[in-house]
C-alpha cells in the first residue's frame, strides 16, 4: 500500500461501514473479534501476544469507533484471556455503547483441551463465568455455539431462561442451518447469526443463512472472513486473480477486500476481524469505506463460486 492509502487507513473509523442494530444496541458494521488477542493463532496455538500490546490494540480498537467486541471465556492461551484483556484495557468502567458479546456452548478445560459440550445445565455457569472475567452484571449478547447437536431447542432454552433472569440482554446463535434459526426463534427472539462465511470457501447451506437473516432483519456475523480456508491458523494467503486485481483498482491489500465484499453481502452483515497488530487493525476498518462495483461484485461473486479461471496462491479458493 502507498503512502496516501497508510494515512487514510488510520483515520478511518469503523462507522464509515454504517450501522445495525443487535435488539435494540445500535453497533458499527465493522466490530472486533478477541480470539486472536490471545496468540498468534487461535486459542493455545500459537505464541501467546504481549500483554501491553493486545491492551493497546483494544484502546486503539475504540478509539477508531469499534463498538462491538465479539469475545467467549474459551479465548485463552497458556498466558493470556481475551475476557481479562478487555477487562483491563477498557473496563471500569466500559466505554458508553460498548456492545459486549460473548459465546458459550463449547466446553475447555484450563490445560487447553476441550471437552465435550456443555448440558444445558451448564450454560449458567459458562455465562456467569464471562460476567466475571468481564466485570459485568450482565451480558449485552450470547451466542449459543451449536456443537453438532442435531436440535439446539433446550440449549437455547435454558439461555433463554438467563435471559428472562436479566444475565443476558439478547441472544444470538452460532455455527447453524436454517431449521436450527427456525427452532431457536421460536423459543426466543434472535438477534444475530454467528456462522462460518467467507470468499471463496462457498458451502451452499452456509450461503442461505445470510440470505435468510436479510429476510428476518437478523444480523448475520461471519467469522473467519478473512481467514477464509486456512481457519483458525489465520488469514489466508490463497487468492484469486478475480481478489487481486479488485484488491490493485483500489490500493488495497487482498484482506481488505474479502472484508468489503462480506459487508456487500447486506447492511445487515458485521464484520469482526480479529488482530493483535494495531496496523492490520486499522486496515481492517478502514475496510469498511470501500465501496465496491456491481463489475467488481460480480466477478468476486463467480470467484467465491469457483467460476474464475485464474488463481493464485497454494491451493487458491477452497
Amino acid at each position: 500500500m502507498n503512502s496516501e492509502t497508510t494515512a487514510v487507513n488510520a483515520v478511518t473509523t469503523a462507522s464509515a461501514a454504517g450501522t445495525w442494530t443487535l435488539g435494540d444496541l445500535p453497533v458499527n458494521r465493522v466490530g472486533f473479534g478477541a480470539m486472536r488477542l490471545t496468540g498468534s493463532a487461535a486459542f493455545h496455538l500459537g505464541t501467546p501476544r504481549g500483554r501491553e500490546g493486545a491492551i493497546a490494540v483494544l484502546r486503539r480498537a475504540i478509539e477508531l469507533g469499534v463498538n462491538h467486541i465479539d469475545t467467549a471465556a474459551f479465548y485463552f492461551s497458556s498466558l493470556r484471556s481475551a475476557n481479562e484483556l478487555i477487562n483491563s484495557a477498557l473496563g471500569g468502567p466500559y466505554p458508553d455503547g460498548l456492545v459486549l458479546v460473548a459465546k458459550v456452548g463449547p466446553h475447555r478445560e484450563y490445560s487447553g483441551e476441550w471437552g465435550t459440550a456443555a448440558r444445558p445445565d451448564q450454560l449458567r455457569g459458562q455465562v456467569e463465568e464471562n460476567l466475571r472475567q468481564l466485570g459485568r452484571d450482565h451480558l449485552d449478547v450470547v451466542n449459543l455455539r451449536r456443537m453438532r447437536q442435531d436440535s439446539i431447542a433446550e440449549h437455547f432454552g435454558a439461555l433463554a431462561e438467563l435471559r428472562e433472569a436479566g444475565l443476558v440482554r439478547h441472544l444470538g446463535i452460532s455455527g447453524v442451518e436454517p431449521r436450527h434459526l427456525a427452532e431457536a426463534r421460536a423459543i426466543a427472539p434472535v438477534v444475530c447469526v454467528q456462522n462460518r462465511f467467507a470468499l471463496g470457501v462457498p458451502e451452499p447451506a452456509a450461503d442461505e443463512v445470510p440470505r435468510l437473516c436479510g429476510e428476518l432483519g437478523i444480523a448475520f456475523v461471519p467469522f473467519y472472513a478473512i481467514a477464509g480456508d486456512a481457519g483458525p491458523e489465520g488469514a489466508t494467503t490463497a487468492h484469486d486473480d478475480a481478489l487481486l486485481a479488485v484488491a490493485r483498482a483500489h490500493d488495497a491489500t487482498p484482506a481488505q477486500i474479502r472484508l468489503a465484499w462480506t459487508l456487500h453481502q447486506g447492511p445487515h452483515v458485521l464484520a469482526i476481524p480479529g488482530t493483535g497488530n494495531p496496523d492490520h487493525l486499522a486496515e481492517n476498518i478502514a475496510a469498511g469505506a470501500l465501496r465496491l462495483t456491481a463489475e467488481e461484485m460480480a466477478r468476486l461473486d463467480a470467484a467465491h463460486r469457483g467460476e474464475a479461471s485464474g488463481q493464485s496462491g497454494t491451493n487458491g479458493f477452497i
